[in-house]
């Protein structure tokens, strides 16, 4: 009860102490598949949250806080790609290493280019090209694990992935990029993320701790679509809840998939 009582009222002051901080597992030996597909899924989140801090940058939404942001998100999908590396048991996954390789190379170099809004559409371009790669993979992966826990690790770990797209659709927007197709990805997102809630919800697989995780994201999710509603007039502030606010529901998001990846090694 406490850390829920913590959670909300933590969404009401986000601007005065936003928390950027992804819990990063350290490895502890051998990749096992559930946390291959936690690993290959936070990828796919990753990719967006790359973007998400150059458009924050972009459209000077909390400068100081997006600089690290980006860095350390870089810094996390390179050392992951790493530790996928040692778990590619089949020719699919060992051929979809190799794309998320290439597609993050790429990826990369568009985002330590200077902020223009020519450098910015290649941002999106090849955050979309290594989200797809990253997906490839962890689909595989899944597969590999072949039940029903796989497929949960996979679900809960792309809602951290439409968290951060809903954000970086709604930044770019922010930042005087043409908002047609922007807006209607994050429409797509978002129905895809509440689609998905309800899945995770009603899974016979959730354990009491799984429960109370679940009750978390769905709270901490009617403060984020709050945020992106898009009612409050206010530019910079509407900018700064949608920035804060996805970090908010990322954490618990991710701490979530790991409660599923725990029953697929249980």
């Amino acid at each position: 009860m406490k850390r829920r009582t913590f959670l909300i009222c933590a969404a009401g002051g986000l601007l005065a102490s936003p928390a950027f901080a992804l819990n990063e597992a350290k490895p502890t030996g051998g990749l096992g598949v559930g946390a291959a597909i936690n690993k290959a899924g936070r990828q796919r989140m990753l990719s967006q949250r790359m973007a998400k801090a150059y458009a924050m940058q972009a459209a000077g939404v909390m400068p100081e806080r997006a600089g690290p942001l980006l860095d350390s998100s870089r810094r996390l999908f390179e050392a992951q790609l790493t530790e996928l590396k040692t778990l590619a048991p089949t020719e699919g996954i060992q051929a979809a290493l190799v794309g998320l390789d290439t597609a993050w190379r790429l990826y990369r170099e568009v985002l330590s280019r200077p902020r223009s809004p020519e450098n910015a559409r290649l941002v999106l371009a090849e955050s979309e090209n290594t989200l797809r790669a990253a997906h490839a993979l962890t689909v595989l992966y899944e597969k590999h694990a072949a039940n029903s826990a796989g497929h949960l690790v996979n679900i809960s770990g792309r809602q951290r992935m439409l968290s951060q797209r809903m954000a970086k659709c709604f930044l770019f927007e922010q930042s005087g990029l043409d908002s047609n197709g922007l807006r209607a990805e994050r429409d797509t997102a978002r129905r895809e993320f509440v689609a998905a809630l309800a899945e995770l919800n009603a899974a016979p697989e959730n354990n009491a701790a799984i429960r109370t995780e679940l009750e978390l994201a769905n709270t901490q999710w009617l403060f984020f679509e709050q945020a992106l509603n898009g009612r409050e007039s206010i530019r910079e502030i509407a900018a700064r809840n949608v920035a804060t606010t996805s970090e908010r529901i990322l954490e618990i998001m991710d701490s979530l998939t790991g409660r599923y990846e725990n029953l697929v090694r249980g």
